[in-house]
Order: structure tokens, then sequence, then C-alpha cells
């Protein structure tokens, strides 16, 4: 939520000495956030109410499954070879369709973000990738607690997770979290 592809597509570099012939793709959002242009969401993000949330996320999920679907498609590679990063709003969708996809992506790494829609997790599960979560201590937009709610929600749906708390992090991403 109000970043953009072109800025998040930044965190490449710091991965490809490690997974060298990956592609790095970094889509926009769809939605563009009102009042800043260059700012995009997946949808509007004025509460964190878990209602509104999980509307906003059911109703984003298809365009990005379909972005997703055609990014494999077009690199050759299946959904064991496909690994979705997010940061914020980000890692709220990446949570959302990785964990509804009918078969497993290679994994999730979520920066300072939230599980939508925890409570219908146990029924709405159809793959349990890997999961990294990492966040700040001091987040003040998603405050650290959605961390533990997110591990909850999926300690209830059969799945977990690796994370890490970040002192003295807020709303951002470092190199503790690159590493």
């Amino acid at each position: 939520y109000g970043s953009n592809g072109d800025d998040l597509i930044g965190l490449a570099p710091f991965w490809t000495k490690l997974l060298p012939g990956t592609q790095f793709v970094s889509p926009n959002a769809p939605e563009p956030v009102p009042g800043y242009p260059a700012g995009r969401q997946w949808f509007g993000l004025t509460t964190m109410n878990p209602t509104a949330l999980r509307a906003g996320a059911d109703k984003a999920a298809d365009g990005l499954n379909r972005f997703i679907d055609r990014e494999m498609e077009r690199y050759g590679v299946g959904p064991e070879r496909t690994a979705l990063v997010g940061f914020s709003q980000g890692t709220m969708m990446s949570l959302y369709i990785a964990l509804r996809r009918a078969h497993a992506l290679a994994g999730v790494v979520g920066f300072s973000g939230a599980l939508v829609a925890p409570e219908e997790l146990p029924s709405a599960i159809t793959a349990k990738p890997p999961i990294l979560l990492v966040h700040g201590d001091r987040d003040d937009m998603v405050p650290a607690g959605a961390l533990f709610d997110a591990l909850e929600g999926l300690a209830k749906a059969g799945h977990g997770a690796e994370f890490r708390l970040c002192a003295g992090l807020g709303h951002s991403i470092d190199q503790r979290g690159l590493d």
C-alpha cells in the first residue's frame, strides 16, 4: 500500500548472488492510492478492520493469481520454483493467495504484514508453502502483534512459519530482514 513495483524491485539485487539465474518480477498493485498517484494498492486500506481486509484481499486475489500464472508460463517455471515476497499489504496478499492456491508455491517471504481472515484459514487452506515472516518490533503501521496473530492463525490451520522479530525496526525492511 502506497509503494509500487519500481520501488520494491530494488530488493532483488540483495538476493541475486544467492539465487543465480532467478527472474525477479515486481508488479504494480492494480489501484492508485487516492491522493498519491505514484502509490499503488491491492485494495483500499483505511482501516485494519478484519471484514474490510478480507473483502479487499478477496477482490484482489483473482487478478494477482492471474498475474502469477502468466509469469510462471512466461518464464517456464512451475509453482515449485515460484516464491512470493511481499511488504505490508503485499504480505497480506502473498499469504492470502499462496495458502489458497491449488499447488504449493516454493515459499513466501513476508515483511511487516498480516494474515487476512485467519479464522477462515482452517477451511480455506489448500497449500502449505514454506513461510518466513519478518517484522519490526517498532512498526507503527502494522503492529508487531500482527506477526504473532499470523503465527497463531497459521498454527490453527495446521501450518507454521519461521519468523524474525527485528528489534528497533519500524515499518520497513532492513539488512537483518534481507539476510
